[in-house]
């Protein structure tokens, strides 16, 4: 009997990967026509990996290396996780600098991230979720938490208020 393939997780998430990535190139949509013009139809998309809560990019490090390795573009956003209103917007105008196509990937909160920051980019081409949040519109990843009992989110979050450097300062009392 022949030996069974070995899959780990790593091997997997970038096939994945690459697998979306080739079928979101491959497959027709009205998208692709709003890809700028030195795209030629086939062009390998950038993959951007955004990270989910309790992470950090390099999480992704042997994922990039899989796909790097098959010619694709990898880029590991860095998720400032400040919350989705501050992190989607900021990882928005991480696509808005590359051009050509783009497949989307994302591990937990990230999926909430992703599906903001695509809004409206008609050179993402795919959306792939990896165990991560999924809202459909008009719904937030807090209704997702409590909608399905069991997430270990808000037993390990810790809220802490953040105050912009920026801001003017606090008055205080005399």
């Amino acid at each position: 009997m022949p030996a069974r393939p070995t899959f780990t997780r790593r091997r997997v998430i970038a096939t994945g990967a690459a697998a979306a990535a080739s079928a979101a190139i491959l497959t027709p949509s009205s998208a692709t026509a709003a890809v700028t013009s030195h795209n030629s139809p086939g062009t390998k998309p950038t993959i951007v990996l955004v990270h989910g809560g309790y992470a950090d990019s390099s999480c992704w490090n042997g994922v990039i290396q899989e796909l790097q390795s098959k010619g694709y573009t990898t880029i590991a956003g860095s998720n400032p996780l400040r919350g989705i209103p501050t992190d989607a917007p900021y990882i928005a105008s991480l696509l808005d600098s590359i051009s050509g196509p783009i497949v989307l990937v994302a591990h937990s909160m990230g999926g909430t991230v992703i599906t903001n920051a695509a809004a409206g980019k008609s050179n993402v081409k795919a959306l792939v979720y990896i165990a991560a949040f999924v809202p459909d519109v008009g719904k937030t990843q807090g209704e997702l938490i409590d909608k399905f009992p069991g997430s270990e989110v808000l037993p390990v979050s810790v809220p802490v208020s953040y105050r912009s450097p920026t801001a003017p300062p606090e008055p205080t009392c005399t």
